[in-house]
């Protein structure tokens, strides 16, 4: 195949021929009998890569499916995937990490890489099998027990330990959960005026403070999850400039909604759409960490990607679930918080969306530049133009979008799986 007429991160125009699953060859005016596709002028990004999706199965297939999760993924730009192990049984043991990395592999749309949990159940009492994950099928090399917080300090030393065995990383949802008993959005001026209970900044920033000492304590890898404050931020920047093995991520939604939409939603205040775990923050908070994204402190933008049924979500505030869907609207939610800000270019995109997560993950074949004899996975995106966000037209089986009616600009053209299209004009394949 060849692909005319694309901008590989944003540069000049040029062609791709993509043979035997990689790129053959690159260059202007490429002839020949391969099938030819014209890419528009599209900037070509190396296939993205998501630190960061809740597909549900097993358990609560109600909301999402891996089939239908990676659909929506190869729709947002994917070529992979890594599946947070909080399903239903827990993803704690070799077994239901190989369920779900063969679901993966059966459905094709995008790879699945297991997130294996760090304590038996996500109980915080006792330390999965991290061994077994890791020497499994599906190569487990990271462990969260996300939607909790490992808050015991010894257990997540343990686990920080155990993975050096097989060089992995403990990716901590940061949440002191004595400080946020009750909580139901950030503690500020909105909370008060609303009367909601206040989930306050520094219970997320106690915890990626002890867990930074505890990593550079034991030579071990930590890593972040969906970071939501300015203090966050520069605690993550104090252990870099120690030289600890520290990474972070952020989602699409704390780049660009703040608490006030609690408040002044266009449907009204206390709209559940809006509630997610760690909360949206203030203005300043966004700011922060839109800087922090652009100068590197922040590694990775991570979608959260979390699906919920419409009886979930559509109830009052303090009985909704927590969380959004992402994945087919994040690289346009980046664009607009990001690129068309002139804070990131097509080329820090794709190290914050593909390299950089890739790398956190050891996700070998994805994240690699777009040149000769590199995996063809790849990104075809359309920046010109927005389009309102129509959750009904989306591939999840979830609808639970904080963007429905919104205008958000570009959209995904087309989306390569080692060289076979997954997505092509905005359709799956």
């Amino acid at each position: 195949m060849i692909i005319k007429n694309v901008r590989v991160l944003g540069g000049r125009s040029v062609d791709l021929r993509l043979h035997d699953g990689l790129i053959a060859e690159i260059g202007p005016g490429l002839t020949g009998d391969d099938e030819t596709v014209d890419g528009g002028g599209a900037v070509a990004l190396p296939g993205l890569v998501d630190l960061h999706t809740h597909l549900r199965e097993p358990g609560r297939e109600d909301a999402e499916t891996v089939q239908t999760g990676t659909q929506s993924a190869a729709r947002g730009g994917y070529t992979a995937v890594h599946a947070m192990a909080n399903t239903s049984p827990v993803a704690d043991t070799a077994g239901v990490v190989e369920q779900v990395w063969r679901l993966g592999r059966e459905y094709g749309h995008c790879d699945v890489q297991p997130v294996g949990a760090v304590t038996v159940g996500l109980e915080g009492r006792q330390l999965a099998e991290l061994g077994a994950m890791a020497d499994s099928a599906a190569r487990v090399r990271v462990f969260s027990d996300d939607g909790k917080c490992v808050s015991d300090a010894v257990l997540m030393r343990r686990a920080l330990e155990y993975v050096k065995a097989f060089d992995g990383v403990v990716a901590q949802h940061a949440q002191e959960p004595r400080l946020t008993e009750g909580a139901q959005m950030n503690e500020g001026v909105v909370s008060g005026r609303l009367g909601l209970t206040g989930w306050p900044a520094v219970a997320e920033e106690a915890v990626i403070a002890r867990d930074c000492l505890l990593a550079a304590h034991v030579g071990s890898r930590l890593h972040v999850c969906h970071v939501s404050t300015a203090g966050s931020v520069e605690i993550i920047r104090w252990a870099k400039s120690k030289g600890w093995n520290v990474t972070a991520e952020v989602t699409p939604h704390h780049l660009l909604l703040t608490d006030e939409l609690v408040e002044e939603s266009p449907v009204g205040a206390y709209n559940p759409i809006y509630k997610v775990n760690p909360p949206l923050r203030t203005r300043a908070d966004v700011e922060a960490l839109r800087a922090a994204l652009a100068d590197g402190t922040i590694d990775v933008v991570a979608t959260d990607h979390a699906p919920h049924p419409v009886e979930d979500k559509e109830t009052e505030w303090s009985a909704a679930a927590m969380g959004m869907v992402g994945l087919e609207t994040a690289l346009s939610v980046v664009q607009e918080a990001m690129v068309d800000t002139g804070l990131l270019d097509w080329a820090g995109v794709a190290d914050r969306m593909s390299a950089a997560p890739a790398r956190i993950g050891r996700l070998p074949g994805h994240g690699q530049p777009l040149e000769v004899g590199a995996p063809a996975n790849l990104t075809l995106y359309d920046p010109s133009g927005r389009t309102p966000v129509d959750p009904a037209a989306f591939a999840s089986k979830s609808r639970n979008t904080p963007y429905e009616g919104m205008t958000l600009p570009g959209r995904v053209v087309a989306t390569y799986l080692r060289g076979r299209a997954t997505v092509l004009e905005g359709k799956l394949t």
